[in-house]
């Protein structure tokens, strides 16, 4: 009787590396130890983005009555650039099918510090801001958006949202131009209503496994005082650039970005998983 192992003809057996590249056990396992160094990298990113602002000081905006209207036109300004939306994506569609999710954190220097302790009770200079953002592609070049942040020892909670559009979807030797409507909300703190809107325009273009991008736009902030006497809400726009890069290992992406939104700067780092 042949041997079952025997591939051809002559009796002679088949290497086993070539079984193995087809067996069924062998590449469930090759996937399983993928999925598990997945999950480990991702909690120990969540531990680091949770603990992370637990170094700085409590951030309670709590204390609006102690400023005056020119001040909470400050704060407002400050709020603005931190709160508004952060892409950390490059311009290109991800397609029908495909999805990025990631965890991040942004950190946005405080210009206007001196309103910002007296409405914060600390003396930090920073609002770091850990998310959880979530990418889906649609038909037609399209890309919906969105994300959500609570920051440790303190009332800030935020979310928000986006809605993509590749103008030009590019190629070998063209870039990919895509435009943007954003929007993010603030919750949790009792004494202030709060919400941006955004439009930019983006460009970016692959190299290798890096996608260098940037943009320019414009935010529109809406801020509102509840309960506080004597302050007026404060409605206005700030301008808006952001420059960055995408780093791609298979399904892991991790992305950095800069941008300055009306006189303050943020930082972001994404780690991301896309499939």
């Amino acid at each position: 009787m042949r041997d079952r192992n025997d591939d051809r003809a002559g009796g002679h057996t088949a290497p086993r590396s070539e079984y193995c590249k087809r067996c069924p056990i062998t590449e469930k396992t090759g996937l399983q130890h993928r999925l598990r160094s997945i999950f480990i990298v991702s909690l120990f990113t969540v531990t680091l983005l949770t603990l992370a602002p637990a170094s700085h000081a409590a951030n309670y905006i709590n204390n609006l009555g102690a400023v005056t209207q020119p001040n909470f036109r400050l704060l407002s300004e400050d709020l603005g650039s931190a709160l508004s939306y952060k892409p950390l994506t490059p311009a290109s569609p991800l397609g029908l099918t495909g999805v990025d999710v990631g965890v991040e954190v942004t950190d946005t220097e405080i210009s206007n510090t001196a309103t910002w302790h007296l409405v914060t009770n600390n003396t930090s200079s920073s609002l770091v801001l850990p998310k959880i953002h979530i990418y889906k592609g649609l038909p037609l070049g399209f890309d919906v958006g969105a994300f959500y942040s609570a920051v440790p020892d303190s009332n800030i909670r935020l979310w928000g949202a986006e809605l993509r559009y590749a103008l030009l979807q590019g190629g070998i030797a063209t870039p990919t131009i895509g435009v943007r409507a954003s929007y993010t909300k603030l919750q949790g703190v009792s004494q202030l209503g709060f919400h941006t809107t955004g439009l930019d325009l983006s460009i970016s273009k692959g190299f290798a496994l890096i996608t260098p991008y940037a943009g320019i736009g414009r935010v529109w902030v809406n801020s509102t005082p509840a309960d506080v006497s004597g302050l007026q809400a404060e409605s206005f726009s700030l301008a808006k650039y952001f420059i960055g890069a995408d780093i791609n290992f298979a399904i892991l992406n991790v992305a950095v970005e800069a941008d300055k939104t009306g006189n303050d700067t943020s930082y972001g780092v994404k780690l991301g998983w896309r499939f």
